[in-house]
């Protein structure tokens, strides 16, 4: 492992020179990258269609092709998963990143070719180690191993030639020989698939390695780390793992959970957040602690920004990279070397630089609340959590919230299920933090509860430890990317967690 670690930061920072480049000219790079796609699947059926091969510019482009939702390719995707070929994308596609929303049980099925495979997942990791080694030039982060907490690794096959899972499961059956050296726990830890089994075996197989990184979802890295301090009766990770310096995060706010890494992890790390999907990896923090993420515009993503309020229109309006501005919130759109065309991906970003683009995810765009006019953000509703938890001396695990309707007797309301760590000493002034927090955050917020006209007080119901979880167990959606929804503009979710922890 010393050996080979030096070898790998060596050819990691020889890349920085090209990062340089491209994220100093990105919008060259953007146009670039649609016109490698657009030529590359001319003759595909998608092309021919759409007639890619008198596509020249992004105007002529963007007024060709319509902007597509998962429902509008599934049937594309149905046929290359039973084995056609030449449909969205010129190359054969093997692989499929299985994916399912956070309110919904259907699955959603990515096409994974060997050009979005290496060109920008495994390209755009390589970038992180650059720019990782850029920020902290003598670090040892290579001499141990990296600990991923990934979802379900199952491997099912729909044919002898094409097989899917999750994303983290596609990436680890491809990933290069010398990839299985630098990483815990073995294979057949990392695949298994039910999860609660899964985190005993992760932390009874790695709490003797090296461990010098962990990258997951927040609350299941938490649960980990816990069982690994029982395991081993100790009070801090780094008495566990001396050498860790270094925690991958994305999927959702870091925010509420700083606190609580500071305090388990007990001495300095690093915190780098990436924002990575089965989609594509789009972004990630170049400078430590930037409240951005460096988009990356050369690793086969063409990008447009649709603002919001477009969403629903006929035909909605999207932006290139020149247009936008900085804190607005954005639906992101790609188009990619995986055959996605014009898609929307779901989330909404913010740009917080434009020089060089960074951005931030800021939600989803089925994902917030405006009952009332009050349009709050999952990004929001993050740091007025994070505002009243820091006033009142409170620790927050995780939180939904929803809009509570006019009644005959009562006006409206944001009624939030919130799961402490540490519950505050008051919750009545916990609730008032929160309440002027969001009312400093968001102007329409605070322009609603005016003399409580349109809504009241927030409503807030402190949830018994692990109540989330079994949510989350009875919608089959336990462990790895699966997170519960933060926001609603619908009761059902709420109403469903309510009913688990016997609230009225």
């Amino acid at each position: 492992m010393k050996i080979l670690s030096p070898a790998i930061s060596r050819l990691a920072r020889m890349r920085s020179w090209k990062i340089e480049n491209w994220s100093s000219n990105p919008i060259a790079a953007q146009r670039d990258v649609l016109q490698d796609l657009v030529t590359s699947a001319q003759y595909t059926e998608f092309g021919k269609k759409y007639e890619f091969s008198k596509l020249f510019t992004v105007r002529k482009f963007k007024d060709s092709v319509p902007i597509h939702e998962y429902d509008d390719i599934k049937p594309y995707i149905h046929r290359m998963m039973n084995g056609e070929e030449n449909i969205l994308w010129n190359t054969p596609i093997s692989w499929f990143a299985k994916s399912s929303g956070t309110s919904s049980d259907k699955s959603k099925f990515i096409p994974i070719s060997e050009e979005s495979l290496h060109d920008n997942h495994y390209q755009a990791s390589k970038d992180v180690l650059t720019t990782y080694y850029r920020n902290f030039p003598s670090s040892d982060l290579l001499t141990g191993k990296g600990l991923v907490i990934g979802g379900s690794h199952q491997i099912n096959k729909v044919n002898e030639e094409i097989q899917y899972g999750d994303l983290s499961a596609v990436l680890m059956q491809n990933s290069p020989f010398w990839g299985q050296w630098l990483r815990t726990p073995e294979l057949s830890v990392a695949l298994l698939d039910e999860w609660e089994n899964k985190i005993e075996k992760l932390a009874q197989s790695t709490a003797e390695e090296n461990v010098t990184s962990l990258a997951g979802v927040p609350t299941w890295t938490l649960l980990l780390l816990k069982r690994i301090l029982e395991i081993k009766g100790k009070s801090t990770i780094k008495e566990v793992w001396p050498n860790l310096e270094l925690y991958i995060h994305g999927g959702v706010s870091f925010t509420p959970y700083r606190e609580q890494f500071d305090k388990i992890i007990g001495g300095p790390i690093n915190y780098l957040e990436i924002y990575n999907a089965s989609e594509g990896f789009f972004a990630a923090q170049d400078l430590p602690d930037d409240d951005g993420m460096l988009l990356f515009t050369e690793h086969g993503i063409f990008y447009e920004f649709m603002p919001v309020e477009e969403y629903g229109k006929p035909n909605p309006q999207t932006i290139g990279l020149g247009r936008v501005e900085i804190g607005k919130n954005y639906a992101l759109i790609i188009t990619t070397n995986g055959g996605l065309w014009r898609y929307l991906v779901g989330d909404t970003v913010q740009f917080t630089s434009l020089e060089p683009y960074k951005i931030k995810v800021s939600g989803r765009l089925k994902h917030y609340m405006n009952a009332f006019g009050e349009e709050v953000i999952v990004d929001n509703a993050d740091k007025a959590i994070a505002i009243a938890s820091e006033k009142t001396g409170a620790i927050v695990n995780d939180y939904t919230a929803a809009p509570v309707y006019f009644s005959e007797h009562n006006n409206g309301a944001h009624e939030w299920l919130i799961e402490f760590e540490k519950e505050p000493n008051n919750l009545l002034q916990f609730i008032i933090e929160l309440d002027w927090a969001l009312k400093s955050i968001n102007s329409d917020y605070e322009a609603k509860r005016h003399k409580d006209i349109a809504l009241r007080l927030p409503i807030v119901h402190p949830l018994s430890k692990g109540t989330f979880k079994e949510w989350l167990r009875k919608k089959g959606k336990l462990g790895g990317q699966h997170k519960v929804p933060r926001l609603s503009n619908e009761r059902c979710i709420i109403e469903e967690i309510k009913s688990i922890a016997e609230i009225n």
